[in-house]
């Protein structure tokens, strides 16, 4: 049998095994099991978050010779064809090859008019969405809403904000989140420890951390890892085939740049240098480690500077400074201690 990658080989069945998108799949699990099926949804948000896999269970979820039920059984014919891609009555249609009305005339709106061959529902599952035509978008409208009893539409994109309005206020819109770091490297354990391999927590984490929010991305990854590094995978492993810069050379720069040392600063970028790694991945880790230590240091001047201008007028441009920093307040991955001073804000 041919090799499986483990993005295919690890793909979810049901919507518990979908990674990091609990509010999602909890929405359609309740959805269906009270009978509150919409006749469109889209997915949206980033890549390899799980779009595509969530509408392939909910087609399972909907065509399941036990259901609609929020479990699938996975044993009979539908689920396991639609697993496979093969289910006659389950379309999936990349927008980027169907762009144009004449596609989804042909594609879409001809086939409406049909019944199921088999399943209880025909289901149009349209991959990349945003790509479709102005013209496709409007020929789309009627059918998305007031589509026969028989059609779901599923549609996936990873920029919802070129999606018109008009299709969205049609649809149930489900937004996606990037996946945590260690929510990532939580399920490539669950893959390692199944696989029987031997790969260290600090190698898993490297992966995860380069995914940044994709699990396709990380299984990908550790695919290629593999095979390099055969069943046994080690930290510096991970490094050499993702072209990732170690934990200790990070702390390290950072230890030197707070120490203002610059002869050791200059030393560790050149040795950084010499050991091949991408100077842009190198300062994107070192902004990603370093944001959270200099936002608390940006926070805690903020706060000096409340308490000054407490009891006085506040100059105009101090309006901007509040602001620019309360949106990093809010957004801050640290937790910051509210003020306990008082603040005097009537005077903006």
């Amino acid at each position: 049998m041919a090799y499986q990658v483990l993005a295919r080989k690890w793909r979810p069945q049901r919507f518990d095994d979908v990674v990091g998108q609990q509010a999602v799949t909890r929405t359609l699990r309740n959805a269906i099991a009270s009978g509150r099926i919409a006749q469109a949804f889209v997915f949206a948000g980033s890549r390899g978050c799980g779009k595509t896999t969530t509408a392939r269970i909910l087609a399972r979820a909907l065509n399941c010779d036990k259901g609609p039920i929020a479990e699938p059984c996975g044993e009979c014919d539908a689920c396991i064809e639609i697993a496979q891609g093969r289910d006659i009555d389950v379309l999936e249609i990349d927008a980027a090859s169907h762009t144009g009305i004449d596609n989804i005339r042909e594609v879409v709106i001809t086939g409406l008019s049909f019944a199921p061959a088999r399943d209880r529902y025909k289901v149009f599952i349209i991959d990349e969405v945003h790509q479709l035509s102005s013209a496709s978008f409007n020929a789309l409208l009627k059918s998305i809403e007031e589509p026969p009893a028989h059609v779901v539409f599923m549609m996936a994109t990873t920029e919802l904000h070129k999606i018109p309005d008009t299709i969205l206020s049609r649809s149930q819109v489900f937004e996606f989140r990037t996946i945590p770091t260690k929510a990532i490297a939580q399920q490539l354990r669950r893959i390692a420890d199944a696989e029987t391999l031997d790969v260290s927590e600090a190698a898993l984490a490297l992966i995860a951390r380069a995914a940044e929010g994709s699990m396709r991305d990380a299984q990908s990854a550790f695919d290629q890892v593999l095979s390099f590094a055969g069943a046994t995978v080690t930290a510096d492993d991970v490094a050499s085939v993702l072209g990732l810069v170690g934990r200790d050379l990070l702390f390290d720069i950072l230890r030197a740049v707070a120490d203002e040392d610059a002869s050791a600063a200059f030393a560790l970028a050149g040795g950084a240098v010499e050991a091949g790694y991408d100077l842009r991945i190198l300062c994107r880790e070192l902004a990603g480690l370093g944001q959270p230590r200099y936002l608390e240091e940006a926070v805690q001047s903020y706060r000096a500077a409340l308490r000054v201008y407490s009891q006085a007028a506040w100059p105009a441009e101090w309006a901007s400074v509040q602001y620019g920093l309360g949106l990093a307040y809010t957004r801050a991955p640290v937790k910051i201690r509210p003020l306990t001073a008082p603040m005097v804000m009537s005077t903006f």
